[in-house]
């Protein structure tokens, strides 16, 4: 079998402006990045925002193992395998950060044959989005600083600086730094701090922002310290929001390319799951939901991070509603939460696999507890047997949901026609009554609670005591009314990321709380998580290159 970056690389892409006219987009509507890269331009939401909108998929998963599970893959080839049954489909996914890429997890554009292309431009620099937030970001940090170094008129507490620099990499030497060493004119000294850019709050804004006033409104809301009152102060008072707006101005055009089989897919933003919301932008799925019949979206991570907060934090804001939602799993995954060794998953082995279902269990009742009708999908690997296959079918089937099994990265659209027919016989005959799990109304730590409890399994929640002040001052402050994004451990349903299968009898631990006034969510950092995570011991980059021709090898 051909690597990934083989098989994208051997593809006949059309040019973009043909894969626009497929959806009734003209090229004066597209602002073209080469032959097959396109921003969609604003004229363009002009033109179809008053259309109905399609039917709204979203993809979602178990909790990820190391023996891969496939969600992108899965959206990637139904989006296909609904062009191949004649169904107007486009996807809409997130746009992958340099850090996972260059670390352990690779890039984000699917696999085998289903993939969207060009694959080395989506997974390296792209249009350029990640480098305007990440520029964004640090303007605020450079104003911020040079605010206090000429007089600080707004008396901000030097010890009460929220606001922290980013890079989209995975650099744990930026954790914690010091800046300002060296004479006066180097400014003040203290310490700061990095996030990778994905965990910016500016990755989250440009990702829920409707348009250019609702960016610029949002921009001014963040918090970036308190003064020696210990009242906020914004970016607006800092009078930085024109400026980050304007370079941001491309970046909030939703991006257009194609998948393998020449359909479209609308690729824009990308905050991770577990330190962030995990969703595409607002606009990317507005934008698809008036150009197709269906629109098959994903989150990031398991369903207990990426569909969460898909469904508790975009889906509010944005009002919409997902019709149906499909739920990726692969024997090889289930098997691993049973307690199997990765080097020995490709071996039958029904009892394993009985006791690793558990976590697709669990992620199958919490999608229900929505009111959105579930298809569960295996992502079909060449060493997984009919009597697995069955198993988990009838597993499935006795849980009220339905079942297809997956074979697009093998064969592409072709193989996952009959879990994109599963999923329009659910459009067709089962109603969505979806709403989220917790009102707005409810308190923040009722909120973490419901969460912990209803998704999680957890039997309560801990707090660490500057966590607990910190989450009643929200309340205080007047944020008590907004969502909750929760930090947490993408490999297990507990904040404890050894505890495989469906944990029980644990209590969720937040060791910190901070308000992203400007996204419009309280983040509730669990356990251990890293805002920016590091390399591993041989991390992908050492495979990466690139020749004379400039053909890249190495990147997945």
């Amino acid at each position: 079998m051909k690597t990934d970056i083989e098989i994208a690389q051997e593809a006949k892409m059309l040019p973009i402006k043909d894969v626009a006219a497929s959806y009734g987009i003209a090229e004066e509507d597209l602002e073209l990045y080469g032959k097959y890269k396109a921003k969609l331009s604003d004229e363009l939401w002009e033109q179809v925002k008053d259309r109905s909108d399609g039917k709204l998929v979203l993809v979602t998963a178990i909790n990820p193992t190391p023996a891969g599970e496939g969600k992108t893959t899965t959206t990637v080839g139904l989006g296909q395998a609904f062009g191949k049954i004649g169904k107007k489909a486009i996807i809409a996914l997130r746009e992958p950060s340099l850090g996972p890429c260059f670390g352990i997890k690779g890039g984000a554009a699917g696999g085998g044959y289903a993939q969207v292309v060009p694959m080395e431009d989506l997974n390296l620099h792209f249009t350029g989005d990640f480098h305007a937030i990440t520029s964004a970001n640090n303007l605020l940090s450079a104003l911020l600083d040079n605010h206090i170094h000429q007089g600080n008129a707004l008396g901000i507490d030097t010890r009460q600086i929220l606001w922290k620099r980013c890079l989209d990499m995975n650099d744990r030497a930026l954790r914690n730094i010091v800046v300002g060493l060296g004479s006066k004119a180097e400014g003040f000294v203290r310490e700061d701090h990095f996030v990778i850019t994905v965990a910016s709050e500016i990755m989250a804004i440009l990702c829920l922002a409707d348009d250019m006033n609702d960016l610029k409104e949002r921009l001014g809301r963040i918090i970036v310290a308190y003064n020696y009152s210990g009242e906020p102060v914004t970016a607006a008072q800092l009078n930085a929001v024109g400026a980050m707006a304007a370079l941001l101005k491309d970046a909030l055009k939703p991006n257009l390319i194609q998948t393998l089989e020449h359909t479209g897919a609308i690729v824009h933003g990308g905050p991770f799951a577990n330190i962030a919301h995990g969703c595409n932008s607002v606009r990317a799925t507005k934008t698809a939901l008036k150009l197709a019949d269906i629109v098959v979206t994903e989150a990031g991570f398991g369903a207990d991070l990426g569909a969460e907060k898909f469904l508790d934090i975009k889906c509010r804001k944005a009002s919409l509603k997902p019709d149906a939602i499909v739920l990726v799993a692969t024997v090889r995954a289930l098997k691993y939460n049973g307690g199997v060794p990765k080097d020995q998953l490709k071996d039958e082995n029904l009892e394993a696999l009985k006791k690793g279902i558990v976590n697709l269990e669990k992620h199958i009742e919490n999608m229900q507890k929505y009111g959105v009708p579930v298809i569960v999908t295996l992502n079909s690997f060449v060493t997984d047997t009919e009597s697995e296959y069955q198993f988990v079918k009838s597993f499935c089937e006795e849980k009220g949901c339905e079942f297809a099994l997956s074979q697009v990265w093998e064969k592409g659209g072709e193989g996952g026609i009959k879990l994109a027919e599963k999923v329009l016989e659910t459009l067709e005959n089962k109603k969505s009554n979806f709403a989220p799990i917790y009102p707005d109304d409810m308190s923040l730590e009722d909120k973490i609670g419901t969460v912990a409890r209803e998704i999680y399994g957890a039997d309560g929640v801990t707090y660490a005591p500057s966590a607990l002040k910190a989450i009643r001052k929200f309340e205080e402050m007047g944020f008590g009314n907004l969502p909750v994004c929760m930090a947490k451990t993408q490999y297990s349903l507990s904040d404890d990321q050894t505890k495989l299968g469906r944990p029980q009898g644990f209590e969720i631990n937040v060791r910190d709380a901070y308000v992203s006034a400007g996204a419009g969510f309280v983040v509730v950092i669990t356990g251990a998580i890293m805002t920016m995570p590091g390399l591993p011991k041989k991390p992908a980059a050492d495979s990466i290159d690139v020749n004379n021709d400039g053909v890249i090898t190495g990147l997945f």
